[in-house]
């Protein structure tokens, strides 16, 4: 059974959130604060973490840079304020996998938990000899799918797991057009509309900063207004 560990410190949001996952058909474990979290995680027995930004002791955006410095990739969803949005930036940039703002609904939650789990599983899957996928170079961009490194003049580029992710999502798409919509069903891995597709803005802003020479006159990661977004190849090649 699919272990979720539920950090939050107010117990009436984890006797909701508890309720709900069990109905869903997952094992709930809690905390109440970052620190004790911490010390579950590192146990070895979680699946994927709902981590509220704001805890007692230790926060969840430093939960969260602390298991990512240790290399530890277990999926985070982290729940913050409505009006916290440097906190979703904050958040996504040292490695969360997505986030949920307050208030929300335990179906939404749950939706999310199904997709961070689809994704990370899939990333775990074994590359087949018969499928596997070369270094590809577009102009000053390199991107080793096997190794999910990116490298921009022969340097590497360090991106989050969702900002590669992103990336390899588009670059493989090549030349088409991609809604927000469809960005987000296909890197997250659940359809939400509204507000959420801000999410893949926010992504977007940060890999231009990473991979462009000019963040506001893109090669790469073009805009196409009233559409969504596009990758296209450097034509200096």
């Amino acid at each position: 059974m699919t272990k979720v560990l539920v950090v939050d410190d107010e117990p009436s949001l984890q006797t909701l959130l508890t309720y709900n996952l069990k109905k869903a058909g997952f094992e709930v474990v809690a905390a109440l604060d970052g620190k004790r979290a911490l010390e579950i995680i590192r146990e070895g027995d979680i699946d994927v973490v709902l981590l509220d930004v704001m805890l007692p002791e230790v926060s969840g955006v430093d939960v969260t840079r602390e298991l990512r410095a240790e290399k530890n990739q277990i999926p985070i969803i982290m729940l913050t304020a409505l009006d916290d949005e440097i906190d979703k930036v904050v958040g996504l940039e040292i490695g969360a996998d997505d986030y949920v703002t307050k208030p929300f609904s335990p179906r939404e939650v749950i939706a999310r938990v199904h997709a961070v789990l689809r994704r990370f599983n899939q990333k775990q899957e074994p590359v087949s000899e018969n499928n596997v996928k070369q270094i590809q170079s577009f102009g000053r961009l390199t991107i080793d799918f096997d190794k999910m490194v990116v490298q921009f003049d022969g340097e590497i580029v360090r991106l989050t797991p969702k900002e590669y992710e992103l990336l390899a999502y588009m670059a493989e798409r090549e030349g088409r057009v991609l809604s927000r919509e469809t960005i987000l069903d296909g890197v997250w891995g659940y359809e939400f509309s509204g507000p959420d597709t801000r999410m893949v803005d926010m992504h977007l802003s940060h890999l231009r900063d990473k991979i462009e020479l000019d963040p506001k006159h893109p090669v790469y990661l073009k805009t196409v207004r009233g559409f969504g977004y596009r990758f296209d190849r450097s034509h200096d090649e």
